[in-house]
């Protein structure tokens, strides 16, 4: 098996710190919260009234921050580096789990700790984008054959599978390692209240550890150099020139931040990779609340409707807690979003190893489209959800296995497709600079290398029709606004479908929101097919261009 160094252009201390650091983690700490925050608010704050409204604003509270705060940290890890933002927002998620578990009162007090660790949640969800193509990257875009670019769009696809599988296991170690230990500490005689505490203080120093371990393991990444808190208040201006000995154009090209994210946006509707990645991340994050959220919704819906709960638990319990008011829905709903999940697990690596082989057409995420486009509407048309019973049908497992499949093809297929984008960009940038090298004098490469003044500027407008014609290679280097871009799509996404699925759910039928993820992932393969028929009809790049 090759090495991760042979396969990624970083060293395997950042291969290593990205994929068993940044991805699971990102994921672990955000489904410790959800599950654990109706413990909170019953037994810690003491709330019995109400516990359904209170979460459910808490978590609406935490998206509609994370909408905003996604495209900010990406423009800001633009500034600063990956590894920055990385170390900065699990040390806030720590500090945001320690100060939830202080709270007295749900309002403000755990809803402003709510939103202190969506900051922290946004900063790392949106760095598991952006430090994809900075593993799989180049160390270096000068002179780049073509052959070293598919290598790297190659790199990326692989990685993406395995940013998928190990996202998954960051769940599996919330669900096995972090959510028992209330349980425990329970066991060794603490109250329920003191349990909590203890578990999330637990849980926020084992984030302040990944945040020691971003900080020296994400070190002297590829394409961060220069990249540092200084350049919060040090940026240099356009064309500027610092006196260095060498002047990377990247470094000294920098974009004003509203104008680094609204690029960000356009890149959107000019790159046909990006504009199937940002709509990718917002058909993955839906799936995610389609699956965790209406399945077991609908699964409890069906059993009231057919008097399956038994009227001595519905009274027993509120009617906002599945687990206590129809135990049995709950252990069925449990069981098919945990085959979903066990599937999406197992078929991430090989929607990597698809996508590294097939990129160019994008056969695996039209392929996980119609999948998904088959298994909700499949789900919302069957008469029960069991899988034993009169109306029961085995066949519900091998639709949840569609759903899963769809879920994580549309995770790592998206994921796969914008790193490739922002690959692209950098190599078409890199093709340009050799381009020009190979026509100017070797005497004006010096000038070439260090931004040009006013003056040079109305002395020599051919030179100046050159640098604006350069002015795409700083493209490339707004991978994290990209990345929050990517993440605010996917928010989108999810406050879409909690919305307007939950309102249908009520006003229409159970079937309305798995309706609407299949119209999202039809509308997904229909981008996916017109993007590859134009790219396919395409004419070839000039020569000494590259495509």
């Amino acid at each position: 098996m090759a090495s991760p160094r042979t396969l990624f252009t970083a060293s395997r201390l950042q291969t290593w710190t990205y994929l068993l650091g940044v991805c699971p983690f990102s994921i672990a700490f955000l489904v410790f919260i959800n599950s654990s925050i109706s413990f909170v608010v019953t037994e810690l704050i003491g709330l019995r009234d109400g516990e359904g409204d209170a979460v459910g604003t808490l978590g609406f509270a935490d998206e509609l921050l994370a909408l905003i705060a996604c495209p900010l940290w990406g423009v800001l890890s633009d500034r600063i580096g990956v590894r920055h933002v990385c170390t900065t927002g699990y040390a806030i998620v720590a500090l945001a789990l320690i100060l939830f578990v202080q709270a007295k009162n749900v309002y403000p007090q755990l809803l402003l700790g709510r939103l202190l660790f969506s900051l922290g949640g946004a900063a790392v969800s949106t760095m598991v984008t952006a430090v994809l193509p900075a593993v799989a990257g180049s160390h270096s875009a000068q002179h780049k054959p073509a052959s070293e670019s598919q290598k790297n769009t190659a790199s990326s696809s692989r990685l993406a599978g395995f940013v998928g599988m190990c996202a998954g296991c960051g769940a599996l170690v919330s669900l096995v390692v972090f959510l028992p230990l209330p349980a425990r500490f329970q066991q060794w005689g603490l109250s329920p209240a003191e349990a909590i505490q203890r578990s999330y203080y637990l849980v926020a120093a084992v984030s302040l550890v990944i945040s020691a371990v971003c900080f020296f393991g994400l070190r002297n990444l590829p394409g961060e150099e220069g990249k540092s808190w200084s350049s919060l208040w040090s940026a240099r201006r356009r064309g500027a020139p610092d006196g260095g000995d060498s002047c990377p154009y990247a470094h000294k090209f920098q974009l004003p931040y509203l104008e680094q994210l609204g690029t960000a946006f356009a890149l959107g509707f000019q790159n046909s990779d990006i504009f199937l990645g940002y709509l990718g991340g917002f058909v993955a994050r839906a799936s995610s609340v389609g699956i965790s959220l209406f399945i077991p919704l609908a699964v409890n819906h069906y059993y009231r409707q057919s008097g399956l709960c038994g009227s001595q638990d519905g009274e027993a319990a509120s009617a906002g807690d599945i687990k206590k008011s129809c135990h049995r829905a709950y252990v069925l709903a449990s069981i098919l979003t945990g085959v979903s999940q066990l599937v999406a697990l197992i078929a991430a690596p090989a929607f990597g190893y698809l996508s590294d082989r097939s990129r160019r057409r994008h056969v695996p995420l039209l392929a996980a489209c119609l999948v998904g486009l088959v298994g909700y509407t499949t789900f919302a048309l069957l008469p029960s959800p069991e899988f034993n019973g009169d109306h029961g049908s085995p066949g519900v497992f091998v639709v949840m296995g569609l759903v899963g499949v769809s879920q994580i093809g549309a995770i790592v297929c998206s994921l796969s497709v914008l790193s490739s984008g922002i690959l692209s960009m950098s190599d078409a940038s890199s093709m340009e600079d050799q381009f020009w090298s190979e026509q100017s004098d070797p005497s004006e490469d010096e000038e070439e290398d260090c931004p040009v003044t006013a003056a040079e500027e109305d002395e020599d407008r051919p030179l100046m029709a050159h640098r604006m014609g350069r002015k795409g290679r700083h493209l490339a280097h707004l991978k994290g606004s990209i990345a929050g871009v990517y993440s605010l799509y996917g928010g989108a996404g999810i406050l879409i479908l909690t919305k307007l699925g939950g309102l249908l759910f009520d006003v229409l039928s159970s079937g309305a929101p798995f309706y609407i993820m299949a119209g999202f992932n039809g509308a997904l393969l229909l981008a996916g097919l017109v993007s590859g028929f134009i790219g396919h009809s395409r004419p070839a790049a000039p020569a000494g261009y590259g495509a």
